[in-house]
């Protein structure tokens, strides 16, 4: 089957939408991601945990972004092709625009130290303490070096995973694919309708529930292993 390339549209054509409207709108916004897969990824994310709208940097003069090609859709498990994918020649003016109408713009970094430049005079806060209560854009950098220094000047914010542990040098960051999903899930889990606690177990089988599992035929078990109670009749309990 030959079908015609998926290109992004012109974000101007991208529905409108007023903060008045709803303040828990979430638009993902990518500057120059290169790798197909990454951004693959990415999108099946953002499809899965309901983002909005996507908006792409097509070219800056710090580069361009990966097309829309068929590695991309077979890393997005075919998200792309369900997807509305916009995008923009000029990400500083971009998000300068949607801030003047009342949005939040929300960088990313990672690990806060000296290395990020600009870092004193934009908040940076973990993901987890990040309060949705009003639109906003999430913006991703690139693979390699993250936010052009343009596009972090305009972010009003910078949200930061926090590690588990100490680092060593090399290892501050997440794979971007992997960031943006962590991201995601910590502010659309804020958002209303999203399962709560008390609701997301109607999802899951009661555990005394007898399952098809159970009553199935046993898997073989690995011969170097052995179940409680085998151990208990070879130890003569």
């Amino acid at each position: 089957m030959e079908v015609s390339p998926l290109r992004p549209r012109p974000w101007t054509e991208a529905p409108e939408a007023r903060p008045g409207d709803d303040p828990q709108q979430l638009w993902l916004v990518l500057e120059r991601l290169q790798d197909p897969r990454n951004l693959g990824a990415v999108l099946r994310s953002a499809h899965f945990l309901g983002v909005d709208q996507v908006i792409t940097s097509r070219r800056n003069r710090h580069g361009h972004s990966c097309p829309l090609t068929p590695v991309v859709s077979k890393a997005s498990a075919g998200a792309m092709e369900v997807m509305d994918i916009f995008f923009t020649d000029d990400l500083d003016g971009f998000l300068q625009a949607k801030a003047r109408q009342g949005w939040l713009v929300a960088g990313t970094v990672g690990c806060p130290g000296p290395e990020i430049p600009g870092s004193s005079e934009i908040p940076i806060t973990s993901c987890l303490e990040f309060l949705w209560d009003q639109p906003t854009l999430l913006v991703l950098g690139n693979e390699g070096s993250g936010l052009s220094p343009e596009v972090q000047a305009s972010c009003q914010l910078l949200l930061t995973i926090l590690p588990g542990r100490q680092l060593p040098p090399g290892l501050e960051s997440l794979n971007v694919s992997v960031a943006a999903g962590i991201l995601l899930h910590s502010i659309c889990s804020q958002r209303k309708g999203f399962p709560e606690d008390g609701k997301r177990g109607q999802h899951l089988r009661d555990p005394q529930e007898p399952s098809a599992m159970a009553e199935g035929p046993r898997l073989p078990q690995h011969p170097g292993l052995s179940s409680g109670s085998e151990r208990e009749r070879q130890d003569g309990g």
